[in-house]
């Protein structure tokens, strides 16, 4: 492609592929000088040079004998060249984005369901995984960069994909990630704290999940009524094509209604502006009824019809890490979930609490290099909704776990279990767990190891651990399979 067709007025110039990395730039590629939080692109301009990239984006003129493309801010300039170059690969798909803080992935993996029930091939996009014509790719993050993501848009074009859904995170919408992409429907789950590492006030991550829904075009938003930042955007004058979502307003477009949830999943009636409709789910918990509510409603808006959508529900099982049961034949419940904020750590032990009948037990911890005010909050909320607290090590990156483990602390007013040794601290849960209980392995969910300082990531699953606890503890061989 030429260089002046994605940005005109530029040189003419052959452009083979688009590169951000300069490690990855190929023979006769754009490559786009991105300033980032730790090194500047700039500085790699003349390497990406020596590897056979045809022309540069820029923010300033470099002294380098290269066609240059001179732009404000080349990281914003990346969206919508990418589109181009990759031929506008959403206008040829239904496309779906989720936004929250908690609910994203299993409200994707919902909805991607009930899509593909309708007879749509869907991709997706998320924390687990990415799904690309019906094949399993591993992810980096949960929201690539725009030119990962149009190229993976225009991949599933062309394996045969007519619909995606993929969870948009704050961190891509405040940096443009997803600009040039045509949202069709956007679903907002809810806010609680987070990110604040990344974002300094909740105001300001609010804002960037509300770019979704007033700066990219979005079609229709799906928006949940029960959080107050969802009804904030329901009446945001710029978002007026809504449609609600809740558990306990009756003014919403769709409510479940009559919620019965246990260890076998939930039930409930959805009343929706096409009638009421009763749904069964193996999903369990009220935050997960949420999730299914919020999933049929934008299914609704992507034009499935609502005996099929109720009926794929009961098929679309649990998503890996999100209250994901353990079973080895134990008389109590093992549940591990992705719960890494005080708000999703709450809602995890109240539905699991719900589902106990002796103790509720948890293990959990923070992960390092995030915010720190969320520490000893999380601290408090496993205190008083457990009965027992055992605080580990969750991703400690750069910092002391210890330390981290001490600011937890802070905010339990009772007695609390120590353990640094993540493994160890789970195999405590299990050991001590008596006939009724239920545990909550808490904060890693799906993640497939830890991270240590200087990049150093170990292998752990907490359902692997989990199950050779259990096995252990029942005098099986804990590698059997």
């Amino acid at each position: 492609m030429d260089l002046d067709v994605l940005f005109p007025g530029a040189a003419s110039v052959d452009v083979a592929g688009l590169a951000y990395d300069n490690r990855a730039v190929g023979p006769r590629d754009l490559f786009f000088c991105v300033r980032g939080f730790t090194r500047d692109g700039h500085e790699f301009a003349a390497d990406a040079v020596r590897r056979g990239a045809a022309a540069l984006v820029v923010d300033h003129l470099l002294d380098l004998d290269i066609p240059q493309v001179v732009v404000a801010d080349v990281r914003r300039a990346m969206p919508r060249a990418a589109a181009v170059f990759f031929g506008d690969p959403t206008a040829a798909l239904d496309l779906a984005g989720i936004t929250g803080t908690n609910g994203k992935t299993t409200t994707a993996y919902l909805l991607r369901a009930l899509l593909e029930a309708d007879g749509r091939r869907t991709g997706l996009l998320g924390t687990v995984k990415s799904v690309v014509g019906g094949i399993d790719r591993p992810v980096e993050r949960t929201t690539p960069e725009a030119v990962d993501l149009q190229r993976t848009f225009r991949a599933m074009v062309q394996a045969g994909d007519s619909a995606c859904v993929m969870e948009v995170s704050s961190h891509a919408l405040e940096l443009g990630r997803v600009d040039a992409s045509h949202f069709d429907v956007g679903v907002f789950t809810n806010l609680t704290q987070d990110h604040l590492d990344f974002h300094p006030t909740m105001e300001a991550y609010f804002q960037a999940k509300r770019r979704l829904f007033t700066d990219l075009g979005t079609r229709a938003a799906v928006l949940n009524l029960d959080d107050p930042y969802g009804r904030r955007l329901v009446e945001d004058p710029e978002i007026p094509r809504a449609v609600t979502f809740s558990l306990t307003d009756p003014a919403a477009d769709y409510r479940a209604q009559d919620v019965r949830t246990g260890l076998s999943g939930s039930r409930f009636r959805l009343r929706t502006p096409d009638g009421d409709v009763e749904l069964a789910s193996p999903l369990r918990g009220l935050f997960n009824v949420a999730n299914v509510t919020g999933a049929v409603a934008a299914a609704r808006v992507l034009g499935v019809p609502l005996q099929t959508a109720a009926a794929a529900v009961s098929e679309a099982g649990q998503v890996p890490g999100r209250f994901e049961t353990v079973d080895e034949g134990q008389r109590f419940a093992v549940l591990v979930d992705y719960a890494h904020t005080p708000d999703s750590l709450e809602n995890v032990l109240q539905a699991a609490r719900r589902l106990t009948e002796g103790r509720l037990l948890v293990v959990f911890g923070c992960g390092g290099d995030r915010d720190r005010t969320k520490r000893p909050l999380m601290g408090g909320i496993a205190a008083r909704l457990a009965d027992r607290v055992l605080v580990t090590s969750d991703n400690p990156r750069s910092e002391d776990p210890e330390a981290i483990i001490d600011e937890i602390v802070q905010g339990i007013d009772g007695p609390v279990t120590c353990e640094v040794d993540r493994r160890a601290a789970i195999r405590a849960a299990i050991g001590e767990a008596r006939d009724g209980d239920v545990v909550v392995i808490a904060g890693k969910g799906h993640e497939q190891g830890q991270e240590f300082a200087d990049g150093r990531k170990l292998p752990f699953d907490d359902v692997s651990v989990v199950r050779e606890a259990l096995r252990a503890r029942s005098g099986r061989d804990p590698a059997q399979a």
